[in-house]
């Protein structure tokens, strides 16, 4: 075993396990509040960004997963801020900025003022195709219902009681599913939406809740849309891709290692310090002051069990699914169906391989040339993830027969991309927060031990900056 030594006696050094996003912003601000630290990034692929990818075809930009950020939370607009990117940055096309439901194989637009989990408006929703007169009854009756409180409580669980079987099947499922890929009837609202139960105990209602925020200022509703808040999503012009690239330029460009691989974690003590052995694929051994896991929670689990059982136990917990995503580009003629929104949700009772679907260039016309439309299809998550594993092939032909259905698509698509991203996104169920108090109480064992990525509170990019400068932030006091 060959091992390297650090040159500099006194100098820190802290090695991040995995090149994604999160570890990306981990580097990033520990080297701003440690500039003397040798901070090194190992990365098993071949480039940095994790599942964050552009790629450009036939005059089409094309996202291969994640292609925008929320902007209402701070994290991601400030770290563009600080890396000279924000007259980079493209909100939605505010003409688009509407989402719809797929209901017997038909597209109907989401009744105005619906936020998530429930109605601002109630006349809107009270003539929506998507429900039945009974279903929108039942959701009304919200309005008079007792709080009730659970410590834990799922997804599907919390707004069946308050809203209705009928709105949780029709319109929630199928919103919660095209965020989470996940299972409603496992995941725990109090970890994935917990201001909708804070709403309940605040008010009573959801239903008064949203309608007092609105009034109050403090739930902000643009140009009466509704559904997932499109106008408050941005991305960068030149693609996400460009937003990975330029933060890894602000990096020293030898603290990044890419295809090195972590195969082993130890934990030793030398001249009564602690201090951390990794070995790479090759072979190769280096100690670290600190480490950084921005890994998948499976991959680290395994990893560190031999020096923090309890951590590795508790990581190993997290329950992951995937999605595949396929995009298709046509010419304007081919699609019948006249597209007025940002995208679609399609609920799990219409059995349809297809997830969600976004009107990508719709979102961000820079995106496809000019008389041609790009489309995003998601497949697979936990409703059906065998297809995250599908041959492209089969994959794109069950994507096409419903994507022409639905739209109205005659013709041969001009460009076609799949990307396959399985076992990448975290399901929060049941048990979630409890996962987390006691990693929390574990990691206190560990103070020169940090972890980021979307494992343990929150999937999206600014969720996943929060992690990086949570961790940077916990090594940066311990060294």
């Amino acid at each position: 075993m060959k091992i390297e030594s650090v040159p500099e006696l006194n100098r820190k050094k802290v090695i991040i396990l995995g090149g994604g996003i999160s570890g990306l912003s981990s580097a990033f601000y520990l080297k701003k509040r440690l500039p003397s630290c040798e901070i090194q990034l190992w990365e098993k692929q071949n480039r940095i960004g994790g599942v964050l990818e552009t790629i450009h075809l036939d005059g089409f930009q094309i996202e291969r997963s994640a292609d925008n950020f929320i902007s209402d939370v701070p994290w991601g607009i400030e770290l563009c801020r600080e890396l000279g990117l924000i007259d980079q940055l493209a909100q939605t096309d505010s003409r688009y900025r509407r989402t719809c439901v797929v209901r017997r194989q038909k597209l109907y637009a989401l009744p105005d003022g619906f936020m998530m989990m429930a109605p601002t408006k109630l006349w809107p929703f009270a003539f929506s195709p998507l429900l039945s007169p009974f279903g929108k009854m039942r959701a009304a009756l919200e309005l008079f219902l007792p709080r009730k409180h659970f410590d834990d409580e799922t997804m599907a669980h919390f707004v069946k009681r308050r809203l209705g079987t009928e709105t949780f099947n029709r319109i929630v499922e199928p919103m919660v599913s095209g965020i989470y890929a996940g299972d409603a009837d496992r995941l725990s609202v109090q970890a994935t939406l917990p201001r909708f139960p804070k709403m309940e105990q605040d008010y009573r209602s959801l239903i008064l809740a949203m309608r007092k925020r609105q009034k109050m200022g403090r739930q902000i509703v643009r140009d009466e849309q509704s559904g997932a808040r499109y106008s408050f999503f941005v991305t960068l012009k030149r693609g996400l891709s460009h937003f990975i690239e330029t933060l890894g330029r602000h990096l020293p460009p030898e603290s990044i290692h890419l295809n090195r691989e972590v195969c082993s974690i130890q934990k030793i003590s030398e001249n009564g310090q602690d201090h951390w052995l990794l070995t790479d694929q090759k072979g190769f051994s280096e100690k670290a002051d600190a480490i950084i896991s921005a890994l998948p929670s499976q991959q680290f689990a395994n990893l560190i069990n031999n020096s923090a059982p309890k951590i590795g136990k508790l990581l190993g917990q997290v329950e992951h699914t995937g999605t595949a995503v396929i995009t298709l580009g046509y010419k304007n003629e081919q699609i019948g169906f006249k597209i007025c929104e940002m995208g679609f949700v399609v609920p799990k009772i219409e059995k349809s391989p297809i997830i969600a679907g976004s009107f990508s260039s719709h979102k961000y016309p820079h995106r496809a040339p000019q008389g041609t439309t790009l489309l995003r299809f998601f497949a697979g998550g936990a409703r059906v993830p065998e297809l995250a594993f599908l041959p492209d092939d089969q994959l794109i032909s069950l994507v096409l027969k419903e994507a022409e259905q639905l739209l109205k698509i005659k013709g041969e698509p001009l460009v076609v991309d799949v990307a396959k991203w399985a076992d990448t996104m975290p399901q929060y169920y049941i048990g979630h927060l409890e996962m987390l108090r006691q990693l929390d109480q574990e990691l206190k064992k560990f103070p020169t031990l940090a972890i980021a990525g979307n494992a343990t509170r929150g999937v999206g990019i600014p969720a996943c900056i929060k992690s990086g400068i949570d961790a940077a932030d916990r090594i940066t006091a311990i060294l």
